[in-house]
C-alpha cells in the first residue's frame, strides 16, 4: 500500500462544458480552497503584489469563479464600484498590526482577501 494519496478527480475539458456547468464546476472547486486565515501567513502574495481584496458585499466565491471564467466586463465594474482593488500598504499595515483574520480563496495567479466583521 502506498503512502501518497490518491484522488479520485475525473479529467474535464472546460470547452465541452456550458457557461452553467463551468459556474458549477468552479464554485465547487473556490469553496473546497477557501479558508479563514491570519494576514501574516499572506506576506509572500503581497509582497508578490498578488493579493486582491474584495468588498464585505460581495460574494467571495462568486467574485473567484468570474475571475476563472474571465470575467473582464464584470472586474471593470467591480473595479470602478471600488468593491475590488489590490491590497494597499496601509492596509497590510493595519491587518498585520491587527493579525487580523480574513477569508480567502486562490485563483491562481491571484489571492483574493476579504475581510468580514
Amino acid at each position: 500500500m502506498s503512502d501518497k494519496p490518491t484522488f479520485d478527480v475525473p479529467d474535464v475539458d472546460l470547452a465541452s462544458l456550458n457557461k452553467v456547468e463551468r459556474e458549477q464546476l468552479l464554485q465547487a472547486e473556490f469553496l473546497k480552497q477557501t479558508a479563514k486565515i491570519p494576514w501574516r501567513e499572506m506576506q509572500t502574495y503581497y509582497a508578490r503584489g498578488n493579493v486582491i481584496v474584495v468588498s464585505a458585499e460581495l460574494d467571495l466565491i462568486a467574485v473567484a469563479v468570474q475571475l476563472g471564467l474571465d470575467n473582464s466586463a464584470q472586474f471593470a465594474a467591480w473595479i470602478q464600484q471600488g468593491l475590488i482593488a489590490p491590497a494597499t500598504d496601509e492596509q497590510a499595515l493595519a491587518w498585520y498590526e491587527n493579525d487580523q483574520m480574513l477569508w480567502v480563496t486562490v485563483a491562481a495567479p491571484w489571492v483574493l482577501a476579504q475581510h468580514k466583521d
